[in-house]
């Protein structure tokens, strides 16, 4: 077995690589999704997917050795979009889940524990962001027990927390269970997360800093304004004639109308005398509205 991955501040027992998890079709983000897969959806000019590379690059997990992205819906864009910069798993036909993605990358884990991250979360460390802020997760982990990063709940005893608290896109488990999951479609809640939890083997690990999973359109743009801080941002090549305010304006667009509080995507226009407020504009005419 190779010697342990290390990265600023952290430093497990065990041997440890990572996968991303980008397979899923982002039903409740469509139509933005219906052309683009959600990893790759991108929030303050960068694609989501990209985002998580680069965190667990922060971790020192870095290359097709240390780090894994499975890919299904609309899987060739994820395929280019990631290269050689990691392992890639190509589910045939449907997406396998959360668990079953796992499963089918045992061969590639061989051993290891496992560091999870949910392609479509979007963290930010409050001091150095993005950093490597999920760094607590791995620190002094014995390869054993598993660990959830998890803010608290507004309602601590709803459904779907975890001692008090609600996921946050990231999760460390321990090889003695991957090594259990099946290629087939599974979740790791059911499947991993609840059992551990009900045999005292689930910790979670207390995240202060900021938040969204993305995957409604309100919370897409939430993440995306938080990213633009209070300036916004506009890429450079991007042509701006209109007032824009409090919003993020990818490469190339084209803006002639007023946007307050939206996303204009990469290449998209928006026309002389339309005001866009609190929306999503993809392409030339395509506008989801966000607001909550």
């Amino acid at each position: 077995m190779t010697a342990p991955a290390t990265g600023p501040g952290w430093r497990a027992a065990v041997d440890v690589c990572a996968v991303v998890l980008a397979a899923g079709e982002g039903t409740r983000l469509r139509p933005l999704t219906a052309h683009l897969p959600k990893a790759l959806c991108p929030v303050g000019n960068v694609p989501l997917l990209d985002r998580a590379l680069d965190r667990l690059a922060g971790l020192g997990l870095a290359g097709p050795d240390r780090v894994a992205v499975n890919a299904c819906y609309l899987g060739g864009q994820v395929v280019a979009h990631v290269g050689a910069r990691a392992h890639l798993s190509v589910e045939p036909g449907d997406p396998l889940g959360t668990a079953g993605g796992l499963g089918n990358l045992r061969d590639w884990i061989a051993g290891r524990g496992v560091l999870v991250g949910n392609a479509d979360a979007y963290l930010a460390d409050p001091d150095t962001p993005p950093g490597p802020d999920v760094a607590a997760l791995l620190d002094g982990w014995d390869g054993r027990s598993v660990r959830l990063l998890g803010q608290p709940a507004d309602d601590p005893a709803a459904p779907g927390t975890f001692d008090g608290h609600r996921f946050v896109g990231f999760s460390l488990l321990p090889w003695r269970l991957v090594r259990e999951l099946p290629a087939a479609f599974g979740d790791l809640v059911r499947a991993v997360w609840r059992p551990a939890e009900a045999a005292g083997a689930l910790t979670v690990v207390p995240w202060r800093g900021t938040f969204y999973d993305t995957g409604t359109p309100a919370d897409y743009l939430a993440a995306n304004l938080h990213a633009a801080g209070p300036g916004g941002l506009v890429d450079p090549s991007a042509t701006v004639d209109g007032p824009v305010t409090r919003s993020v304006v990818g490469a190339g667009a084209v803006v002639r109308g007023a946007v307050d509080r939206s996303v204009v995507w990469p290449g998209a226009t928006v026309a002389a005398g339309e005001r866009l407020s609190q929306v999503i504009r993809a392409g030339g005419d395509l506008t989801v509205p966000a607001a909550p």
